[in-house]
């Protein structure tokens, strides 16, 4: 039996994490959700660091990543991560307003596996999330193991 892929949203705007939500759940997806407010909450999380909450071993996460986030930027986070040995197998998602094909490449680069431009239009928006939604539901993602507790 497959585990269920718990997402994790790092967006600093309220509304935009509560739009996301919605249309995931409109596109058929109740999977549990996390939501971060920085760069820095989303990194302590995943690395176990600080008195927050911290990820748990053997469990499939998927990033929902803004680019534009107080603390520490989406592209940091990112780059964190994917020079990590086993969080760089954590499927990540960027979803900002950033359309700058600059921004695009370097997130590539990196090895964000997929960057979708927040619109501006509500309408655009939804559809967005709602086909995130359905790509979300159909790809397998790996388990994140925590390599010093074996």
């Amino acid at each position: 039996m497959t585990k269920e892929v718990v997402i994790l949203i790092a967006d600093d705007d309220a509304g935009h994490a509560r739009l996301i939500e919605k249309n995931l759940q409109r596109a058929g997806l109740h999977n549990p959700i996390l939501r971060f407010e920085n760069g820095q909450d989303i990194l302590d999380f995943l690395f176990r660091r600080g008195a927050g909450p911290r990820r748990a071993p053997g469990t499939s996460y998927l990033l929902l990543l803004d680019i534009r986030m107080p603390k520490v930027d989406g592209v940091e986070v990112l780059r964190q991560l994917k020079a990590d040995s086993e969080l760089r197998k954590l499927p990540v998602s960027m979803l900002t307003t950033t359309d700058d094909p600059r921004e695009v490449a370097r997130c590539h680069e990196l090895g964000c596996n997929n960057y979708i431009v927040k619109p501006v239009d509500y309408e655009k928006f939804s559809e967005a999330i709602e086909q995130l939604g359905l790509f979300i539901s159909l790809v397998q993602v790996p388990e994140i193991h925590d390599q010093s507790s074996g």
